[in-house]
């Protein structure tokens, strides 16, 4: 493999202490939720007393998430 083979697909995962593989499906799996919580807080958006918590509170626990898997 080449050094810019390597670097493009495999250098962010390792670094995270993940394979290009897992990294694929962790990155899915965060896509997903966000573009579910995108939905939730577009129809809170318009009505206001629907999922009143609900967008703020998985966004941290989605930080929270994320900051662990440094």
């Amino acid at each position: 493999m080449t050094s810019t083979f390597k670097k493009i697909f495999f250098e962010h995962p390792n670094e995270i202490g993940e394979g290009y593989f897992e990294h694929q499906k962790n990155a899915f799996k965060i896509s997903f939720k966000l573009l579910a919580l995108s939905l939730i807080v577009t129809i809170h958006a318009i009505i206001p007393c629907l999922f009143s918590n609900t967008g703020s509170k998985h966004i941290k626990q989605l930080n929270i998430y994320l900051n662990k898997r440094k």
